[in-house]
């Protein structure tokens, strides 16, 4: 074979061995590099540690905060107080506002507003029903009996009545005197300039972003505290040793849960406190007055034993303490209510009953009829007076417009819940005395302590209509009246003749 030949014949098949052009290329067309790949999925893992990192960090530095600054405390049943100082610089901020306000509106010419001072239309003394009939008719008006002119008494009564209400206000939020920079009481007041708008953001971003977050965490870390510990409690054998650790549970919880909501609590007559084998009336704002006061001291409960949460919440409380639920059955059974509360307050060993005799939440400037099966238990009664200073929220429970959850959250997002109690000395029912006029004169010492308006109408009335005894009671009164000129009109008569026959 001549060597041009053999060239040729190498070359071809050099050319038929050789891979084609794609197939040198490494890695193939439409496979992931692997080493790359290596390579940024040790960039993810690392970035992914670096979040992890931080995420733990973060947290451990958010439970170290609220171990160190709210649960140590409250375990200790001390105060650093942060609390105090919070709310003088709330205090100087509102302040500043109401300058603000009072400047804007003076640059408009124009007045700013003020509503009702406490929410409350002060009235004079009203007249007898006799008097004010009298007034109608005319002083030289002297003739006894049905007249005319009484129809108008009762007409005046009735619109005085429906344009200064005194009840129906009494379950609605109370007014300010000044803005607290909360966007539900901002409908009162308009001279709000650029820089209180701006103040009122800020304000926005601190209650939701930083406040709501670190309250809703106290309050389940309490709530859960609560449900655990009184459960575990609950399976002591020794009665002396359930009793002891409940108390010590049922405080540090009810502080857990109390600075959840910011509540700066002052305590006036502490030596008045209520006494074991004793019932504790307060007025009622807020199923939070619980809170309040336990967290002051130990109480025993009463009320419907409910389902859900807050059912779960009564039974584990039940199992290491004393309170008094009831069924939805025997709520109405007054004769078996009566008992059980009488049975607790004989034994004196256990804690006090709390009880709100108005049976409903009243808008923090009053306190309504108290419900007179409370005052018929034979003991002592302990009045405590409660007061709310609605500068800094609005601790009212309307339960018509608001859930227990979305009013929860409400007094979360408020700036703080800052109140006064008052521990008036224990009352006893008096000789001659029923119950309905005891409760009367409890109700009014609990009104003069708080600085509350004293009111005689049923607290019922929130939900109910007038009851027909209330009607009956105004006629009544104005027969007595009539009665009472006729039988003096005859009498009258009878000494004219007898002076005449004389």
């Amino acid at each position: 074979m001549c060597p041009l030949m053999g060239l040729l014949l190498c070359n071809q098949i050099i050319v038929q061995v050789q891979p084609p052009v794609h197939a040198m290329i490494w890695p193939p067309v439409g496979m992931e590099n692997p080493i790359v790949a290596c390579c940024q999925k040790v960039r993810r893992t690392a970035a992914q540690c670096q979040r992890s990192r931080c995420l733990s960090i973060s947290i451990t530095v958010w439970l170290t905060f609220l171990l160190v600054f709210f649960l140590a405390p409250a375990v200790l049943g001390v105060s650093l107080g942060l609390h105090r100082l919070y709310v003088a610089t709330l205090l100087n901020v509102f302040e500043w506002v109401t300058l603000q306000m009072k400047m804007t509106a003076k640059e408009k010419n124009q007045q700013l507003d003020k509503p009702w001072r406490n929410g409350i239309i002060a009235k004079e003394a009203s007249l007898s029903l006799q008097q004010g009939i009298q007034g109608f008719r005319g002083p030289s008006n002297c003739r006894s009996g049905f007249q005319v002119a009484d129809i108008l008494y009762f007409c005046h009564s009735g619109v005085e009545s429906i344009v200064d209400d005194e009840v129906t206000k009494r379950f609605s939020a109370q007014e300010l005197e000044s803005w607290n920079l909360l966007t539900r009481s901002r409908c009162h007041f308009r001279h709000v300039g650029p820089q209180l708008t701006v103040l009122w953001a800020l304000g926005i971003l601190i209650r939701y972003g930083v406040l709501l977050p670190l309250r809703a965490t106290l309050a389940a870390t309490g709530i859960i505290l609560l449900l655990i510990l009184t459960t575990l409690v609950g399976f002591l054998p020794s009665r002396r040793l359930r009793f002891f650790l409940s108390q010590k549970v049922h405080l540090t919880c009810y502080r857990i849960c109390a600075r959840s909501l910011a509540a700066i609590v002052t305590y006036h007559n502490r030596e008045n406190k209520p006494k074991n084998g004793g019932i504790c009336v307060a007025n009622h704002t807020t199923p939070i007055d619980v809170i309040i006061l336990a967290n002051d001291g130990r109480y025993s409960l009463v009320g419907q034993a409910h389902q859900g949460l807050l059912g779960m919440v009564q039974r584990a409380m039940a199992k290491s303490t004393h309170h008094i639920w009831f069924e939805r059955s025997e709520v109405k059974d007054r004769h078996l209510v009566a008992k059980r509360l009488s049975d607790h307050v004989a034994d004196k060993t256990k804690q006090p009953i709390l009880i709100f005799p108005e049976g409903t939440c009243i808008n923090n400037t009053s306190v309504m009829m108290f419900r007179k099966g409370s005052f018929e238990i034979s003991g002592a009664v302990h009045p405590v007076a409660i007061k709310y200073d609605p500068r800094f929220g609005d601790a009212f429970w309307d339960s018509s417009k608001f859930g227990m959850v979305s009013y929860l959250l409400r007094m979360m997002s408020s700036w703080a819940m800052v109140c006064s109690v008052w521990y008036l000395p224990p009352m006893s029912r008096e000789g001659g005395e029923d119950a309905v006029q005891f409760a009367n004169r409890v109700k009014a010492a609990i009104a003069a302590q708080g600085g509350l308006v004293d009111l005689n109408w049923d607290g019922g009335l929130k939900r109910a209509k007038v009851k027909e005894a209330y009607k009956e009671e105004q006629q009544r009164l104005y027969s007595k009246v009539l009665v009472s000129e006729l039988t003096q009109g005859g009498d009258d008569k009878h000494s004219k003749e007898e002076n005449l026959e004389g």
